[in-house]
């Protein structure tokens, strides 16, 4: 258990993954820092989500990359989803660390997810994900926004 987290752990109780089902999937960087702010770095983290999506661990549906955190729409397809979680944040964070000359932390630990239940709440899902630069008031348009995509276009 973590000291700043208490309930942190709790996070991964009773979770379970099926092949399959849609998830949206929500993890923050540490300490919220807003590295994302740097497009570059952004490109990297989605250079990892890709790898997920080729490898066949995913099937990627949507994605916001915000200045601090993650908004991820898949459809699993084999492996355990924190198999997945574990392996995009892990490589991600050495890129990161590597194009930054540092060491260290990049995520907090865990993430938050989410089944969908019906697949037709999928698009409803991904629209909501993609509209967050918009609510946060980071752009007018979502067209402004460098790090989003969509399969529904």
């Amino acid at each position: 258990m973590h000291p700043l987290r208490p309930n942190s752990h709790r996070l991964r109780h009773g979770r379970s993954s099926e092949p399959g089902r849609g998830y949206l999937v929500t993890t923050v960087i540490h300490r919220r820092v807003p590295i994302f702010k740097d497009f570059q770095l952004g490109r990297l983290l989605v250079a990892e989500m890709r790898l997920a999506h080729e490898r066949y661990q995913v099937n990627s549906l949507a994605w916001v990359v915000m200045p601090d955190h993650l908004h991820w729409l898949v459809q699993l397809e084999q492996p355990r989803l924190s198999e997945v979680m574990q392996g995009v944040k892990s490589r991600s964070t050495l890129a990161i660390n590597r194009a930054m000359g540092r060491t260290g932390a990049i995520w907090q630990n865990g993430f938050h997810d989410r089944a969908i239940r019906d697949n037709q709440d999928l698009q409803p899902c991904a629209r909501y994900i993609i509209t967050n630069p918009l609510r946060a008031g980071l752009v007018d348009r979502i067209g402004d926004y460098p790090l989003w995509d969509v399969i529904w276009l």
